[in-house]
């Protein structure tokens, strides 16, 4: 009878093992796809007093979003498409909420939270505040 039961258990493991094996890979191929690194943007429209940010691949595919509307680059560095989708999830959880194409309402709160979080904000609109400290000598 234990004969029977290890037999059992050997197939049942092997089973188990196959049907893990393509979890596995699959998942596997999920994970492989890697984001590519390309620009994160900041942008300021005058007009309708609102930042924009976003992602692009390349500079080309900034440039000609710049020309296509009255917008002013505030700054850009390098990053993932993966830090957009952190940063509006992340301004979601403060309660900034968004309109379309990933346009917010300017004010100061937005901007802080943004320099804060390592966005690309750029010195224009927001200077950083200095604590001046003096020491005095009795």
């Amino acid at each position: 009878m234990k004969f029977l039961n290890t037999k059992k258990n050997k197939m049942i493991l092997k089973k188990l093992n196959k049907e893990y094996r393509k979890f596995i890979s699959s998942s596997l191929n999920l994970a492989s796809q890697k984001s590519k690194f390309g620009i994160v943007y900041t942008l300021y429209s005058d007009r309708f007093n609102s930042i924009e940010v976003g992602f692009a691949e390349n500079d080309k595919i900034l440039k000609n979003k710049l020309l296509q509307g009255d917008l002013i680059l505030l700054d850009k560095k390098k990053g993932k498409k993966q830090d957009l989708n952190l940063l509006i999830k992340t301004l979601n959880e403060l309660d900034i909420n968004f309109t379309s194409k990933l346009n917010f309402r300017y004010s100061n709160n937005l901007i802080r939270h943004l320099s804060t979080l390592g966005w690309p904000v750029g010195r224009s609109l927001y200077k950083r505040r200095r604590i001046k400290k003096e020491l005095s000598f009795a």
